[in-house]
């Protein structure tokens, strides 16, 4: 069997790999990305948050994300029967950017994985990692090649941002279950024919079903007149629905009635997906020579569009403790890596469990809402869930407990 070496090895050439890959040779470092699929390929996770924005430019990837022609985008619109709040993003309490990008993944996910390629990382496609082996000095990685070659790869260090495919969680047997109940999604890209001033193509669109305040649909406008649709429950909610997946779809959409109006004109002209129990967890984020990146350790739920904050939070940090490792310098893994990555998922946690217990929403609905508190949320919808200064941050749970509270009363 052929055997080659490389400093970096990276599984998954997404999001979280590509930016890492950059990061890492701005440090000049050796990088080989290994992807199972080929590029352009479809994918959600399509609405980013403005914090992202601070690590694509990090990563030496501005122009190339600024010049791919994406939808601008500013903000969220929260939407409930005939209750109706959006936050600009350009208006929140954490500093940094306020404005990003709402992008279909296959053309993103692309761009970045050339922009890694001019920095001079080697990405290769259809090439499936098949086995590891972390008890050695260096891990190695077995895997195979399109045309059916299997070679192995040694590594000094080894970064999993292998995304839902959580490849070294399977192979070193590190998953556990997610304490999130088990949810769904079906989705699908239409060509939406919205009238100009229907709607605020600049922010995403998050609509709450009229009876049932656990199930909720994203809207999310492309740059070419399409947009993403979705609608996220619990399954057994889901399973209620008889046909294909797009019948199935259709049918929920048609019970809301202010987005079956918006969407009255719009073409279905592409099939629509389904992805169940897609939260997930695992014992550890970091292990000898290894860390796992982005959704390859743990993902939520898509509700505040946290997944690609969380997979770039993980790249600049795991390219910051390995910039002090080859410069000879002692690195902890767990209090330099996994510790500041878990407070700011946790803080999207917060949020996340708020909102389908309904508190949150009542929150954002509230017809008197302080304007310094909201800034303050804004800045944690637009990504910044890792600012202490923030309170909302620094003491997420009391804090939104009060103000559930208070809402309520």
């Amino acid at each position: 069997m052929k055997s080659e070496k490389t400093e970096i090895l990276i599984i998954g050439a997404g999001p979280a790999g590509s930016v890492a890959a950059g990061l890492l040779r701005k440090q000049g470092r050796e990088v080989l990305v290994l992807e199972r699929e080929q590029f352009p390929r479809f994918s959600i996770g399509e609405s980013l948050l403005p914090q992202s924005m601070e690590y694509i430019e990090a990563a030496g990837m501005l122009r190339d994300v600024v010049e791919a022609g994406f939808q601008y985008k500013n903000g969220a619109a929260f939407v409930r029967g005939d209750k109706f709040t959006d936050f600009d993003f350009r208006e929140k309490f954490s500093p940094g950017w306020g404005t990003t990008y709402q992008v279909q993944r296959a053309h993103f996910d692309e761009v970045l994985a050339k922009a890694a390629e001019r920095m001079g990382a080697t990405v290769r496609y259809r090439h499936e990692v098949l086995s590891v082996d972390v008890d050695g000095e260096q891990p190695q990685v077995t895997a195979r090649s399109p045309e059916g070659e299997t070679y192995r790869v040694q590594a000094r260090f080894l970064l999993d941002a292998s995304g839902f495919g959580r490849v070294l969680p399977k192979l070193l047997k590190l998953e556990t279950p997610s304490n999130f109940p088990m949810r769904g999604a079906l989705f699908t890209h239409v060509e939406d024919r919205v009238a100009p001033g229907g709607f605020d193509r600049n922010k995403i669109r998050i609509t709450v079903h009229p009876e049932h305040v656990h199930v909720w649909y994203w809207t999310i406008p492309f740059s070419n007149g399409r947009c993403s649709l979705g609608v996220v429950a619990k399954r057994e909610f889901l399973e209620q629905y008889q046909g294909t997946d797009t019948e199935r779809l259709k049918a929920i959409v048609a019970e809301d009635p202010s987005l079956s109006s918006l969407l009255k004109d719009a073409v279905w002209d592409t099939p629509a997906r389904r992805i169940v129990g897609y939260a997930s967890n695992v014992k550890s984020l970091w292990g000898r020579n290894f860390a796992l990146l982005g959704n390859a350790g743990e993902f939520l739920d898509p509700v505040f569009s946290s997944g690609v904050t969380i997979a770039f939070k993980s790249a600049s940090l795991a390219s910051d403790c390995l910039a002090r490792t080859f410069a000879g310098a002692p690195v902890d893994w767990e209090r330099d890596y996994a510790v500041p990555l878990k407070a700011g998922v946790d803080t999207f946690r917060t949020f996340v469990e708020s909102w389908y217990a309904g508190g949150f929403q009542q929150v954002l609905f509230h017809p008197n809402a302080s304007p310094e508190v909201r800034r303050m949320i804004s800045a944690i919808l637009a990504g910044y869930a890792w600012d202490k200064n923030n309170p909302y941050v620094a003491d997420s749970k009391r804090r939104l407990g009060v103000l559930e509270t208070l809402c309520a009363t």
